[in-house]
């Protein structure tokens, strides 16, 4: 079979896709004909409605790192852990997969996501040349990893549950744990009003 397929996208045929059930249809129609929600050929002002929340998210990511996440109880003593504090803390006491699972979902992934959203936002704006495979692999792999955002915050309330001993060893969610939840909420957010149709746009222009 040969690869004579079509290039041209639905909206060149004055066809809207519903964001909710994926149904093609007439652009005149004003609402879905299958779930009835409205229709829009593309996100009105996904890139700067993308950006603010992203910028959002930027803004308590910082307190997020600089606060204590978690507060450790001892003996009556109370000490404060930041994300990477803590960190230094589960990997001195040997738990390496503990100390490795927080810093990937605490560090590398929110900073990794909101470069990745910020580059998809560029690119899609200032870019004259886009690789579609790349930036959609991008876009498909922001969204995969939506999903583990929030495993430090589980950790904390887990470890808030499970570790409760009276008076000798408690451990508290701190302030951070707020603020960063705040955070991953704001980057999903930011994720999901980022309107991927606009990378095939840019490519056809």
């Amino acid at each position: 079979m040969g690869n004579n397929f079509s290039r041209e996208s639905a909206a060149e045929h004055d066809l809207a896709t519903c964001g909710v059930c994926h149904l093609l249809n007439p652009i005149s129609e004003d609402h879905c004909m299958r779930c009835g929600e409205p229709l829009s050929l593309r996100m009105k002002h996904s890139v700067q409605k993308t950006l603010a929340l992203l910028i959002t998210a930027m803004v308590f990511y910082i307190p997020a790192n600089l606060y204590p996440i978690m507060q450790t109880t001892l003996l009556g003593q109370t000490d404060g852990n930041t994300i990477m504090s803590g960190v230094l803390l589960f990997a001195a006491e040997g738990d390496y997969f503990v100390a490795g699972v927080i810093f990937i979902a605490s560090v590398l992934i929110p900073i990794g996501k909101m470069l990745a959203i910020y580059w998809l936002c560029y690119s899609v704006k200032y870019r004259d040349k886009l690789h579609k495979k790349e930036l959609s692999k991008l876009y498909e792999l922001i969204e995969f990893i939506g999903k583990w955002s929030m495993v430090d915050v589980f950790v904390v309330a887990i470890l808030v549950a499970l570790i409760q001993l009276g008076g000798l060893v408690s451990i508290q969610a701190g302030p951070a744990a707020a603020t960063f939840a705040v955070m991953v909420i704001f980057t999903m957010l930011s994720a999901m009003s980022f309107d991927s149709r606009l990378i095939w746009d840019k490519l056809e222009r």
